[in-house]
């Protein structure tokens, strides 16, 4: 398809003005309204269910949280940082990022805050759209920036609701609590648990970290950058340009590539350096093996970070691998008959990874639910679109590149597929469009074959499986996912008046 130069007014002046609902207002929320502008598309609104932007980085503020891909890599291609202060950057940091861009694009202007979404119903020829309040809202197109990891998963513990202390999930995280003299635990070991263990061990009295599973952790300096380098990025855009590039090529070459090929060279060297970590950083023995995973470094999320064997081998740090048999008024009882006495427990469990839309009701053609859609699981095809409910586009929904790229330039390549799909509905080639089940069927079994080759399906359980053990993230690696979105084959889609 030949994309529309959206600088050619007369071009633009033939074209239908679409209205677009954009639901959410984090990452990809922003990039959906400053990337609908370029393409001179000004109908656009913005419901989001907090009373602020930034989405994943707004909710998440437990300490010590911080991105897991380099800075100058989770960046706008169209807004690159030159104020970055480290190679991975702290939370609030990001979150002050996305703020700085979407005030310098005005984001704001477009953007509808406490208003939660929760009824999405397709007419035949538009999105009618209900929220928790009861305003109601029309659009010919809505794109879902509704994210990934926002709804927080809590755990299936005896007595969870009967803790005497202060019970928070990391991304509920009470920052008017000091921590500074209490009895803190800690259930999860996932990157937020990784996180923030380092981070607060030294204030408070004792740390008791609940283990059901064993994490790899990947070594990773965190250097910051110097006046002299910042002064040298806002001076030449060029540099920071080609940094960005740089990361990008490594990235992709290295780390994604490898856990997309379980017995790759690169996946071994990621091991190895694994392994190494562990072994050079831990000295008792006893605490090494037990922190020693059973399973193939990469099958879980891989977890990064530069100080979490040192923060678990403070003095007031333990690790708890017993099984926790249930959660009391004074803290957790492990199945060796000890409770855990504590005054704070921290739930360090993830999120519900299979939501997406969810809990939207949202309606399709002839009535389809989404959730009827996704009975057995959620998929999209090409991670953007689901047959039976036209005119919706997701960023960064189901089966997408969640575990291996930046999800910023996930973001953006999605975006500029899905321009391209609104290019059909602006000239009048279409009214509607939308993906056909074939297509989908067969993307989903050739995905699902492919997911078998990669480092997740190599006998863990993790938050990448689906019910029947299938990872559910990108299984090629990026260069294959920007090839096929380049532009859309339009066999695959409905094409309606």
């Amino acid at each position: 398809m030949e994309a529309v130069d959206p600088l050619d007014i007369s071009i633009l002046r033939d074209l239908r003005d679409l209205r677009v609902i954009v639901i959410g207002a984090g990452m990809a929320g922003i990039l959906s309204v400053i990337r609908l502008r370029e393409i001179g598309l000004s109908d656009v609104t913005v419901y989001e269910k907090a009373d602020r932007l930034g989405g994943t980085w707004r909710e998440n503020r437990y300490p010590g949280v911080a991105c897991d891909v380099p800075s100058h890599l989770y960046s706008y291609s169209f807004a690159p940082n030159p104020e970055w202060t480290h190679r991975f950057s702290p939370g609030p940091e990001i979150q002050q990022y996305l703020e700085a861009v979407a005030a310098e694009h005005d984001v704001e202007r477009d953007v509808v805050y406490g208003e939660e979404v929760t009824d999405l119903r397709w007419d035949g020829a538009r999105w009618q759209l209900r929220t928790a309040s009861g305003l109601t809202d029309e659009a010919d197109v809505v794109i879902a920036a509704t994210g990934v990891l926002h709804h927080p998963s809590y755990p299936a513990i005896d007595g969870l609701g009967d803790f005497a202390g202060v019970t928070m999930h990391t991304a509920r995280w009470d920052e008017g609590l000091s921590l500074a003299g209490l009895r803190v635990g800690i259930i999860g070991t996932g990157s937020s648990a990784v996180q923030t263990v380092p981070t607060i061990v030294d204030e408070v009295a004792s740390l008791s970290l609940f283990q059901r599973t064993a994490q790899w952790v990947m070594p990773a300096d965190n250097p910051a950058y110097t006046e002299d380098e910042k002064a040298a990025f806002r001076n030449d855009p060029g540099l920071l340009r080609s940094l960005h590039d740089e990361i990008s090529e490594l990235f992709s070459n290295g780390f994604s590539n490898a856990v997309v090929d379980a017995d790759s060279e690169g996946m071994k060297l990621i091991e190895a350096a694994c392994l190494a970590n562990l072994v050079d950083s831990v000295a008792d023995p006893d605490l090494r093996d037990r922190l020693r995973p059973d399973y193939r470094a990469g099958c879980k999320r891989l977890v990064i970070s530069p100080n979490f064997y040192e923060g678990i081998q403070r003095p007031n740090a333990e690790l708890v691998t017993e099984a926790i048999e249930g959660i009391e008024p004074g803290g957790v009882r492990t199945a060796d008959g000890r409770l855990h006495g504590l005054d704070v427990l921290v739930l360090a469990t993830g999120f519900r990874v299979d939501r997406f839309l969810r809990p939207i009701d949202v309606t399709g053609v002839d009535g389809l639910s989404l959730d009827e859609a996704w009975s057995q699981r959620p998929s999209a095809y090409l991670s953007i679109s689901t047959p039976g409910f036209p005119n919706l586009f997701m960023l960064n929904g189901p089966n997408g590149p969640v575990g291996n790229f930046s999800l910023i330039e996930v973001a953006e390549v999605q975006f500029g597929y899905i321009a391209q799909l609104l290019d059909l509905l602006r000239d009048g080639r279409a009214g509607s469009v939308c993906v056909t089940s074939a297509a989908t069927a067969e993307f989903e079994d050739e995905r699902t074959i492919q997911a078998g080759n990669t480092v997740w399906a190599t006998g863990c359980n993790s938050w990448y499986l689906d019910d029947r053990g299938v990872p559910m993230a990108w299984p090629w690696n990026f260069q294959e996912y920007r090839n096929r979105l380049a532009a859309p084959d339009l066999e695959h889609y409905l094409l309606a008046d």
